[in-house]
């Protein structure tokens, strides 16, 4: 049954992305937020689908709900709750968003072939909760990850926004940090941080993590998005003035990994 409004959750930049060897696949572990998503809402009626919000375009949303078997009509809005492009999955979660207000309950892999097939690429937001090296070109699962530990994050966006051109591989090999991920989270912030710089150097969370004794930092590694890892209440005081300070745009604090 299709459903009047659904928010869909996105995340906040990735714990790891690259290639799971030099020639390998592209894989990524996503850092969850539940601060941030997409709602979509349908506000009038209709014999036709039309788009507000500017997210997607009619035409590509037909294909995909098409793709689906999923009949949608009317006027949707999608409102996405941060900037596209910033690197906190609002494409993927606007499409499935759709999928869910036309009613979907399948299998959440046919869902990300969908969407990459309407997009080129895909977050696992469709996915139950759980922590998945993710293959974001394929739509598969590659393996279990050990779940992110309790932890604190401020962040915000740096720059301009940066979509995902799915056309481009230019990722660097992670294979070692992925073996080394476990259920630590010093060690866990230390590979965030490895991988974010593999992708951006010294980019401005690193310089930031270290005045404020952050545990270490995670990025969007094809967005705009930055932020501090933090044990959980050990965020100083002035941590997200000293984001603003630093140039960040939509600077937040939300708390991350088992248990949030």
């Amino acid at each position: 049954m299709a459903r009047s409004r659904v928010r869909v959750a996105g995340h906040f930049g990735e714990l790891l992305q690259g290639r799971l060897g030099p020639e390998g696949p592209v894989v990524l572990l996503t850092l969850p937020c539940p601060a941030l998503g997409v709602r979509a809402v349908r506000v009038a009626a209709g014999a036709a689908l039309s788009l507000r919000g500017g997210l997607i375009s009619p035409a590509r949303a037909r294909r995909f709900l098409g793709g689906l078997r999923l009949p949608l009509r009317g006027c949707v809005a999608l409102f996405p709750e941060a900037v596209p492009g910033g690197g906190a999955g609002m494409s993927t979660a606007a499409l499935v968003a759709l999928a869910r207000l036309a009613g979907w309950r399948g299998d959440p892999l046919r869902l990300a072939l969908a969407c990459i097939a309407a997009e080129g690429a895909s977050d696992p937001l469709m996915l139950p909760e759980g922590a998945v090296l993710w293959a974001s070109r394929e739509g598969r699962v590659v393996r279990a990850m050990a779940p992110l530990e309790p932890c604190e994050i401020v962040g915000g966006f740096v720059g301009p926004p940066r979509r995902t051109d799915p056309g481009k591989e230019d990722f660097a090999d992670i294979s070692d940090l992925v073996a080394g991920w476990r259920g630590d989270l010093r060690v866990q912030a230390a590979l965030a941080a490895e991988s974010a710089a593999r992708r951006w150097g010294e980019a401005p969370a690193a310089v930031l993590a270290h005045e404020l004794r952050a545990l270490g930092w995670v990025a969007a590694h094809t967005g705009s998005a930055q932020g501090l890892i933090f044990a959980p209440g050990s965020v100083p005081v002035g941590a997200g003035a000293a984001l603003r300070a630093a140039g960040f745009a939509g600077v937040l604090r939300f708390r991350a990994g088992v248990g949030a």
